[in-house]
């Protein structure tokens, strides 16, 4: 099993064989492009942890490969390899959330080091992402058990939405199935929820619901016209 999947994009790709090959005997599996077209195209389909990219291209440069990179994947790490150290082109560069940059030429050791810190950061943050969902499952199959009332199931789906944009960070396939049979099972109590109690929170009578649409204007807009004729 490869130590991770790496893209290696460079309109000069050839004259890298030499360091693909120290990369691949580290034990990396390294796919190349030689254009931004066939990255992005490649990105789309298939899973990749990081990619080297060449910021002086043909057709789109680099610039423009990263932007469209993170369109797709935002949390896909890049590390642009340059011959340009203009201040504002690494503004640039930075600002469109580069992982790393390496200035031309490049030594083996270099980009090696530069995977290494991010994969091995990547992997902390999962297994970090991972033993904190452990940790809450429990908490949220109780809360999910415990007949919880609207207020409650607002601060329930908090919690889901919160693990779900955090299990993003996770490799782990199998934690994330468990949160999404989590996630299944709170769907599943919810609807039984609204079931069981529409009908008394639509009674005008009822003093104990949420407030519905019918009532919006009259508890959320209507009193704020009152303070202030202006709030509109």
């Amino acid at each position: 099993m490869s130590v991770a999947k790496i893209l290696w994009v460079d309109d000069e790709i050839d004259s890298l064989t030499s360091q693909v090959m120290f990369l691949e005997n580290k034990g990396y599996e390294v796919h190349t492009k030689t254009n931004g077209f066939d990255a992005v195209e490649y990105v789309k389909d298939n899973i990749v942890d990081v990619v080297l990219l060449d910021e002086t291209m043909p057709g789109i440069t680099g610039l423009q490969t990263l932007q469209q990179i993170k369109e797709l994947k935002s949390n896909l790490p890049v590390v642009l390899i340059t011959k340009n150290e203009a201040e504002n082109l690494m503004d640039e560069a930075i600002g469109s959330q580069i992982s790393d940059y390496l200035i031309k030429p490049v030594n083996p050791n270099q980009v090696w080091l530069s995977l290494k810190k991010l994969i091995d950061n990547k992997r902390l943050v999962a297994e970090k992402t991972t033993s904190a969902y452990q940790q809450e499952f429990r908490s949220l199959f109780m809360a999910l058990n415990s007949n919880p009332d609207y207020n409650e199931w607002m601060e329930i789906y908090r919690k889901l939405v919160y693990w779900e944009l955090e299990m993003k960070k996770s490799d782990s396939p199998e934690m994330q199935e468990v949160f999404q049979s989590q996630k299944s099972e709170a769907n599943t109590e919810f609807f039984k929820f609204i079931s069981r109690n529409y009908a008394s929170w639509v009674n005008p009578k009822s003093a104990d619901a949420p407030i519905m649409g019918h009532n919006l204007m009259k508890f959320k807009v209507f009193p704020h016209l009152e303070k202030d004729p202006l709030f509109l």
